[in-house]
């Protein structure tokens, strides 16, 4: 069964023309290694056709016979293949579908005969590696230890791409365990797919935990993907990596089928380089699920079409909130701020400033002892939904994994987040519910809530995240930057990070967040933003800026 598993995972990426060393799996020594030599220096990226073109231009090209899902498909196979394992190695990638071609040709002939599924017909979507597909591709949350695991059917997410007629390319590299494993830990890199790299500075880190979906995307080797986020893993791969991502409500997307972290915030959403694509792929997406009881909630508050939202004009008479509370090393981070709040103004957005949420909020230490109950429970119920062939069925098991394959899972971090969740009781614990009504009220009702009715706003802005750090296994990632996506994430509540500008070259976010199911309101007031700053850049591939 192992040497099977074994098999699975890697030929699933062979099979589609990609092919990977016999090292692939194998974590790379450094974030720079293996790099072509001399990129940088006169290693330019080739030039791409589809470079930055959106889903509506796209499908106008598949409407006019000028394209097809097959030969769109197969340039962005082209495109991984030129810049994910060559030239300047992304890494974003971990295992592509083997079927992807044959999808193209269905779909191809579903659109000759007069059928168009809607506006993600024939598209490519890369996915994060902890959404299920029952296919050619395995699951894994990038580890070895789920190596090989194809879970029993679909996830909700899956389902739902595959019913609106999108073309599942992908699997995405992320940071192992959506970065809930060792307290010095590197955002980017799992075992399975290495360490992934910035597509502005090869040297730098795209942040996790959807590290992979932000720099795919970003770099154009697919035109849109899904990330997931517990506590900023969308919001900060897609300010660091120049792209539009969007974290739903809680309960607007499903999370069956999804490697979990935490039941009270876990949420995917999507990830694109405009809003409107973005808001292409949100509205398909959305739906009740049996599966997953939050669901419930979204009915009567979710849409199938989101982009009837967009608004060049949406920011005008608007009541924005600007938090002032969220603290960022980097000073032009806040030049680039109050630009911002300039461009806004002249659109015709009223600021209400400041706007401030207690930091206490969202820094308060319960919130990480809810995370470590949830993920112990949710992540047992996740494995013993594979059945009983599952390589590992418990977090325990996980755990004796690692330290099993201490040289190939450990060789940069330990595992230690893995070891507080396994020693956490179960969700009757007192501790645990007092931990959850505190953070949650906090966030909700004493935050988010209270500023939006006494202040009669629309939404609340702020940065999303700080510049991009330098890639360091030895010392983990760079924690003093700064970032707003915590009181959102922990309230469970929608946030739209945006591109805003650039410090020497590397790209910096603006998020807009609110009230539960308030995600048509961020789109109209982000899309208005958006088209009247236009701040995003495709990347350069440097291997350094200075």
């Amino acid at each position: 069964m192992i040497n099977r598993r074994r098999f699975l995972g890697t030929s699933a990426v062979a099979g589609a023309g990609f092919a990977l060393g016999s090292g692939a799996c194998a974590p790379s020594n450094s974030a720079d290694e293996g790099s072509s030599p001399g990129w940088g220096e006169g290693g330019d990226v080739p030039p791409f056709e589809l470079d930055e073109t959106t889903v509506t231009e796209l499908q106008a090209a598949m409407a006019s016979g000028e394209r097809t899902a097959r030969s769109i498909t197969e340039l962005y196979l082209g495109r991984i293949e030129a810049l994910d394992r060559q030239g300047p190695e992304l890494r974003s990638i971990i295992e592509l579908n083997p079927d992807a071609l044959e999808l193209a040709d269905q779909l191809d002939a579903e659109r000759a005969a007069g059928n168009v599924r809607g506006p993600l017909h024939g598209i490519p979507v890369a996915i994060k590696d902890n959404i299920d597909t029952h296919d050619g591709m395995t699951t894994t949350a990038g580890s070895l230890a789920l190596e090989g695991s194809i879970p029993l059917e679909d996830s909700f997410l899956a389902a739902k791409l595959r019913e609106a007629g999108a073309i599942i390319l992908a699997k995405a590299n992320m940071s192992e365990w959506a970065y809930f494993r060792g307290y010095r830990a590197t955002s980017g890199w799992s075992a399975r797919g290495g360490q992934c790299r910035n597509p502005y500075a090869l040297n730098r880190n795209p942040c996790g935990s959807s590290s992979g979906s932000g720099v795919a995307v970003s770099a154009n080797l697919v035109p849109l993907t899904i990330g997931t986020e517990t506590g900023g893993s969308i919001m900060c791969p897609s300010s660091i990596n120049g792209v539009v991502g969007i974290k739903p409500t809680v309960g607007l997307w499903s999370r069956s089928g999804v490697i979990p972290i935490s039941h009270s915030q876990d949420s995917a959403g999507p990830m694109a380089r405009t809003v409107r694509d973005a808001a292409l792929l949100l509205g398909p997406l959305t739906g009740v699920d049996p599966r997953d009881e939050a669901t419930a909630a979204s009915a009567g508050n979710g849409f199938t079409n989101y982009a009837q939202f967009l608004d060049p004009d949406g920011l005008r008479g608007t009541r924005i909130g600007v938090a002032r509370s969220f603290t960022f090393q980097e000073p032009r981070v806040h030049d680039l701020f109050e630009d911002a709040l300039a461009a806004m103004q002249d659109a015709g957005a009223v600021l209400v400033d400041p706007t401030n949420l207690d930091a206490s909020a969202w820094n308060d230490p319960q919130s990480l002892v809810l995370l470590e109950y949830e993920f112990k429970h949710d992540l047992n119920a996740y494995l013993a939904s594979l059945g009983p062939d599952a390589p590992v069925k418990t977090l325990a098991d996980v755990i004796a994994f690692n330290e099993a394959n201490a040289d190939l899972e450990m060789p940069y971090f330990g595992q230690e987040r893995l070891h507080d969740s396994q020693a956490r009781g179960p969700l009757t614990d007192s501790e645990y519910l007092q931990a959850k009504q505190s953070v949650q009220r906090a966030t909700r009702e004493d935050g988010i809530d209270r500023l939006i009715r006494e202040h009669r706003l629309d939404a609340i802005v702020a940065p999303t995240r700080d510049i991009p750090w330098v890639t360091d296994h030895i010392a983990g990632d760079r924690i003093d930057g700064g970032s707003s996506a915590g009181p959102a994430a922990i309230a469970g509540y929608p946030d739209i990070s945006v591109p805003m500008g650039f410090v020497s070259g590397l790209p910096v976010g603006l998020s807009f967040f609110g009230g539960a199911w308030t995600e048509p309101t961020l789109l109209r007031i982000a899309y208005a933003f958006e088209q009247a700053t236009n701040h995003r850049r495709p990347p350069t591939f440097a291997p350094t800026l200075g």
